[in-house]
């Protein structure tokens, strides 16, 4: 059976589907089709129903809850793992409706916590999230939401911090940040989302067990080319709840569900988001 699988090129999707990718475990009877995409591509193509499982932001997992579920295993949360909100300037903060900042994709999580914490405070831009820090450091915009590697790399930039959108949830919530999960189509019968759930925790219980087999991987599709940036980026994303959500991880997607539809950025009556098996 064919499924058509997208992941994201950011490394912790590259490290945690490495030997999927090379077929260095079982594939379970199944023909992935698999394609690597920046995160709002995959959140694009999962509402045009190109995909049968995809890594998805949160946020637009939460609008499609209707049409997928999450899989225990391949999510990106934890605590110290959030954006970052950065200005061009040192010292500068949102607070005019002139002021510019850049996020990256209408329906990533990194948005979905700009519009909680920074409601109506400045326009908008979507832009792939690569271009978000040379674009501040051309004073393009006034502000930028960082995700991915340039967590790792900002300062270098010359860039100013103005709050780690990660460390305001867990100060409000106390729970993991939810970044990105995999989901998978409801259509899909049980027995086939069984095997696709038991390939993908293979490949990364392989990673987990090898970790440098995956550098070249990573390497390949990163905008970030220092082996021990790849690293970090895995040891801030990839934990346990990767392996499985747990109560903790779905009471996380909770949290986000509510809090999004009590700020009126989801619409009420949204099927809650659930976790297959659970």
């Amino acid at each position: 059976m064919k499924i058509r699988l997208g992941i994201s090129t950011c490394p912790n999707d590259t490290f945690t589907f490495h030997a999927l990718m090379e077929r260095l475990v079982d594939w379970r009877g199944l023909d992935f089709e698999i394609e690597l995409l920046d995160i709002q591509q995959l959140n694009d193509r999962l509402f045009a129903g190109d995909f049968d499982v995809a890594k998805t932001s949160f946020h637009a997992a939460l609008l499609l809850a209707d049409q997928t579920l999450v899989l225990p295993s391949g999510s990106a949360l934890g605590f110290g793992v959030g954006p970052l909100l950065l200005s061009a300037r040192e010292g500068q903060v949102p607070d005019s409706l002139s002021q510019m900042t850049l996020c990256p994709g209408r329906h990533t999580t990194a948005t979905l916590l700009f519009q909680l914490f920074y409601p109506q405070k400045t326009e908008l831009q979507q832009v792939v999230f690569s271009q978000i820090m040379p674009m501040l450091r051309r004073g393009e915009a006034d502000f930028g939401v960082c995700i991915h590697e340039g967590r790792f790399t900002w300062q270098s930039e010359g860039l100013g911090l103005v709050e780690d959108l990660g460390t305001r949830w867990e100060s409000e919530t106390g729970c993991p940040l939810p970044l990105g999960g995999l989901v998978a189509r409801r259509s899909l019968p049980d027995e086939t989302l069984a095997r696709v759930q038991g390939v993908i925790h293979d490949s990364l219980c392989f990673a987990m067990a090898d970790r440098s087999a995956a550098i070249p991987t990573m390497r390949r599709y990163a905008q970030e080319f220092n082996d021990e940036v790849l690293m970090q980026h895995v040891d801030l994303y990839v934990n346990d709840w990767t392996v499985d959500l747990g109560p903790v991880g779905a009471n996380a997607l909770s949290q986000l569900s509510q809090r999004a539809a009590a700020s009126g950025i989801l619409p009420s009556g949204l099927e809650p988001l659930q976790v297959w098996g659970r």
